[in-house]
């Protein structure tokens, strides 16, 4: 059967059945393809199997749409639709011989925390609390790439993985090889696209929840956060900012929101940048959705936007710039990017794996192309993304996201894990989720700190969007009093400590405020906490801002696996609830109650220590306390609740700042180089405007820091045209 293999270079082999080459009764190839690394065999192409199928469109008879109010918004649908064969396809099964020992990882982030997918089954589809990117990735020197946004299914038994790829019109796929997964990762950003560069204020805290109800109120909390002395950078104003009855008009409501441009000034006098909420599902008695229908430009049989057409990207960001961009605002959150996720999201009962992947691809079939299932907020981003650098030059694309695909990581993307619940299991999963979203060449993924849903089954309780009060399965947190209950304040507390040390810091849910001072005052151990994290935090801005401009330029992960950086230490094969922020700080979360369960018992006597791994091949420092500890060993680390285990490398040097309130403060510098003795190391400090473009134009400096053990020593050198201080402050931690 003629295939091409192609060796783009050294490292990828792109591998391609062309349309041409498939008979239209399909066929199957069964001569292996063996891809080698340094002339061993790796992984071996075993079967490519080619069904023809028949795909359909669907056509809305004259009684036209009808309306709905579901979990994610207006939705508009119809019972009586035409279903009329389109083209011919195929459905392609794609199996790989593998060897014995390696592990499975990456391919984006699920719910159930599965860290290695051997002898696993995940489906590949684009839900709520699922971000399906189909690149394996291994520790056999090899990953994969499938170059298809259909949904599709992933299944591992023994020594072969297979591929089932819903639908195809042709095949092709990439084989990436290298010494290490961070080389694999290197590949994907190759032929994918570079990361993005965030805006520095984006490594700050994000204040946000479900959700703020006017000027007045985003004006108070902010006012709040400074009064206070609280550090905070950005405020998000959720969905309803339409007036009522006019989901995901991109317009506000004015007798909530009488003056934007003034609100959004206030905000930015006070240091705080402004994220909007939009949706590309719009009520069918908005103007906005009167301007795609007269122009043909919506999804059939729906009320959402059609990303796949240029002209409706176009229209769609021109509505966001009429208003909302126009006002001064600094970053949109793109939700409900995987719009087809309510077949899934209703029901008392979750439905088995399978079911869901079923209902949520039949009813997707109803207005998209199931060779595109699976893009619909990878077109979303990429429309944000081309008209903002075209209309807005000076400041960065930010777009907040739910769901991605392939490459979205080049379209200014920071993506977040869904609607996810309060529980302390839904917080470990959470961690390996993260991980395999570095390992995906995902850099920036943060989460709902302190779980989107809280309460359980006292239904008066739940927050602003429920309004049938029925049970359903994914609204199950374990506390139905929120904030009232202090089991959900340790909770939380444990949560935002290790949002602390994610590439992105936010704060948001329903069913119960989130703002700092809902948990506590000064001298409550869950404030203080609280607040000694989010300061923590911006010392930390210039080394954050710094790993940004990592990803961005050298294609680097933030969220990195201890495999990444420890590949021949057995003991990290199957760690999935430690990892490394950046290549000098392991971060150990607690998720596990110590003070108090659900409805505010007390735990008598618990012993508040967590279990942590400390890797081999260098030693280890106490984040907090300095003090040194042997690598290569286990050990039971304090865990109070005013900090989780948290340890840097031996031969690390971190640029830190001084207490600031906002990430620009200081203009990303810091007040000391810390430099963790033991061996030598070194560290690269970016510098420049921390928003705009002119860094493209080289307005940037790139400060080396190398630390010599035997000279006991810092030299410092620099490149590039920003101006920095020559001299930096140097603190060491030693033995």
């Amino acid at each position: 059967m003629p295939r091409s293999i192609e060796n783009i270079s050294e490292n990828i082999i792109k591998v391609t059945y062309p349309l041409s080459s498939i008979p239209a009764d399909g066929q199957s190839d069964l001569e292996p393809i063996d891809f080698t690394w340094n002339g061993k065999r790796v992984v071996s192409q075993s079967e490519v199997i080619f069904t023809p199928i028949t795909v359909y469109r669907y056509e809305t008879d004259d009684s036209g749409l009808m309306k709905k109010q579901t979990a994610n918004g207006e939705v508009a649908y119809t019972d009586s639709k035409v279903k009329i064969p389109a083209y011919d396809a195929f459905s392609v099964r794609l199996s790989f011989s593998i060897g014995p020992d390696e592990l499975l990882l990456g391919m984006g982030q699920y719910e159930d925390g599965i860290y290695d997918y051997r002898n696993h089954t995940e489906y590949l589809y684009e839900s709520n609390m699922r971000i399906a990117i189909p690149f394996l990735v291994t520790t056999g020197n090899y990953g994969i790439l499938i170059d298809s946004g259909s949904s599709m299914v992933f299944a591992s038994e023994g020594n072969r993985i297979t591929f089932t790829i819903d639908c195809a019109s042709e095949l092709s796929y990439y084989i990436f090889t290298g010494a290490d997964i961070g080389g694999i990762v290197k590949c994907y950003h190759h032929i994918t696209g570079m990361p993005s560069m965030l805006p520095r204020w984006t490594f700050g805290y994000i204040q946000s929840k479900e959700r703020y109800q006017s000027s007045a109120e985003l004006e108070d909390i902010v006012s709040s956060f400074r009064s206070k002395n609280i550090p905070i950078d950005c405020i998000v104003q959720d969905w309803f900012s339409w007036e009522d009855g006019l989901w995901g008009e991109k317009k506000f409501d004015k007798k909530r929101y009488p003056d934007l441009p003034s609100t959004v000034k206030k905000l930015h006098d006070d240091h705080v940048h402004f994220m909007v909420s939009i949706w590309p599902n719009m009520s069918t008695e908005s103007d906005n959705y009167t301007e795609f229908a007269d122009r043909d430009l919506l999804l059939p049989n729906s009320n959402l936007y059609d990303v796949f057409k240029e002209d409706a990207r176009d229209l769609y960001w021109k509505q966001t710039q009429a208003e909302i961009m126009s006002s001064g605002t600094d970053a949109l959150w793109c939700d409900n990017a995987e719009p087809f996720s309510d077949a899934d999201w209703s029901g008392e009962v979750k439905k088995p794996e399978s079911e869901r992947y079923r209902v949520v691809k039949e009813l997707s079939e109803q207005s998209m192309d199931p060779e595109m299932l699976n893009s619909y907020g990878l077109y979303h981003a990429k429309g944000i993304y081309e008209n903002w650098r075209k209309n807005l030059p000076d400041k960065r694309v930010i777009n907040l996201t739910r769901s991605g695909y392939t490459g979205i990581q080049k379209y200014g993307a920071i993506l977040w894990s869904g609607d996810i619940c309060a529980t302390y299991d839904t917080l470990r999963k959470q961690i390996t989720e993260g991980i395999k979203m570095g390992l995906t060449g995902m850099p920036y993924w943060t989460l709902d700190i302190g779980g989107f849903f809280v309460v359980n089954d006292k239904y008066e309780n739940r927050g602003c969007n429920d309004q049938s009060h029925t049970p359903v399965w994914f609204w199950h947190g374990d506390y139905n009093d929120g904030v009232d209950d202090m089991g959900y304040r340790e909770l939380y507390v444990r949560w935002l400590e290790f949002g602390t040390f994610l590439p992105i810091f936010r704060s948001h849910g329903t069913d119960t405020p989130r703002e700092p001072w809902q948990f506590g005052s000064e001298g409550d151990m869950f404030y203080d906490a609280i607040l000694s994290h989010i300061r923590l935090r911006y010392r930390l801005i210039p080394y954050l801002y710094s790993l940004g401009a990592a990803a961005h330029r050298l294609g680097n992960t933030i969220m990195r696996s201890l495999l990444m950086d420890f590949p021949d230490d057995d003991n990290v094969r199957n760690i999935s609830d430690e990892y490394l922020l950046g290549p000098a700080i392991l971060v150990a979360p607690v998720y596990t109650p110590m003070y108090y369960y659900p409805d505010s018992v007390e735990i008598h006597d618990s012993v508040k220590t967590r279990k942590v791994y400390l890797p081999k091949g260098c030693g280890w420092y106490d984040l907090y306390t300095g003090k040194y500890y042997a690598g290569g060993t286990y050990m039971d680390a304090d865990a109070p609740i005013d900090k989780i285990p948290v340890f840097v490398r031996e031969g690390s040097v971190i640029p830190m700042s001084s207490d600031i309130s906002y990430a620009d403060e200081k203009n990303g510098l810091p007040d000391v180089i810390r430099v963790y003795e033991g061996r030598d190391g070194e560290f690269r400090l970016y510098v420049d405007d921390g928003d705009g473009y002119s860094f493209e134009d080289g307005q940037y400096c790139e400060v080396t820091f190398a630390y010599s053990e035997a000279g006991h020593k810092l030299s410092v050198s620099k490149s590039g045209n920003y101006p920095v201080p020559d001299e930096f402050a140097v603190e060491y931690i030693g033995k």
